[in-house]
């Protein structure tokens, strides 16, 4: 069985200490890739690191994370438009909006947001969206911008089944972790019935860890919780899930 964890934060310092045992747990529970998403400048290169040091196995994003949207924004973003022209990168985010935190620069996150689709349409890469208390404003922006050729994911969805067909119909997948096994979450019954064409896996490690880990540091080799869940309450085997996601995350990333 092999998964790819399509979005991991193993670059953090949560990590720091044991960070090659944390590798070595996935490789032994099948993980063939992790996907890194950015946050901003602040650690992008320690992630570009990350990516060098366990090249082939460890992949690298670029963009701006919404909470990172702040006053200096277009330095921000030059920055990013410099690292897109010196390599290729896997995809462009994580980006979006987050109405949760703060909404100080509410305008601003929505230009960060279109340069980055516009961005992932230049380069041919997908987006990887954020869109924590604004998926159907994060939904609204990739309706504007589909003109057959955008691609990308709504990393850990939680929606509706509504919003979760919007977002099939758009040609668009879902990043499903740990939040499937929460007791109350309600992703389980969605994802009964939307099935698994769309879905790719991911564990946003550190955060979000799975039942039975739930408050504790996730690791990509959690991955198989989620795994489990999914065929629970779907019709698949584990077997099936494992395939049909990581294909998903193969076409979308090209990996």
């Amino acid at each position: 069985m092999t998964i790819i964890d399509t979005h991991s934060h193993v670059y953090l310092p949560e990590f720091d200490q044991d960070r090659e045992t944390i590798v070595e747990r996935a490789d032994k529970a099948g993980i063939i890739r992790i996907l890194m998403p950015a946050i901003d400048s602040t650690t992008h290169e320690n992630m570009l690191e990350i990516e060098k040091h366990f090249a082939g196995k460890c992949m690298a994003m670029m963009g701006l994370h919404p909470c990172s949207v702040m006053e200096k924004y277009d330095v921000e973003l030059g920055i990013i438009e410099q690292h897109l022209s010196k390599k290729k990168f896997v995809a462009i985010g994580e980006t979006g909006l987050d109405f949760y935190w703060d909404l100080s620069f509410k305008d601003q996150q929505y230009e960060v947001f279109q340069q980055q689709i516009s961005w992932a349409l230049q380069y041919n890469i997908p987006v990887v969206i954020h869109s924590r208390n604004s998926i159907d404003e994060c939904i609204e922006m990739i309706q504007k911008n589909q003109d057959g050729s955008l691609k990308g994911v709504f990393h850990c969805f939680s929606g509706s089944l509504q919003q979760a067909k919007k977002i099939m119909e758009l040609g668009f997948y879902m990043g499903i972790g740990g939040v499937i096994t929460f007791k109350n979450s309600g992703l389980d019954l969605v994802m009964k019935e939307a099935g698994l064409s769309n879905v790719i896996l991911e564990t946003d490690a550190p955060y979000l860890a799975p039942v039975p880990y739930r408050g504790k540091r996730n690791e990509p080799s959690y991955l198989n919780y989620v795994v489990d869940k999914l065929a629970s309450v779907t019709t698949a085997s584990v077997e099936e899930v494992s395939e049909i996601t990581t294909a998903n995350a193969q076409k979308l990333f090209s990996i």
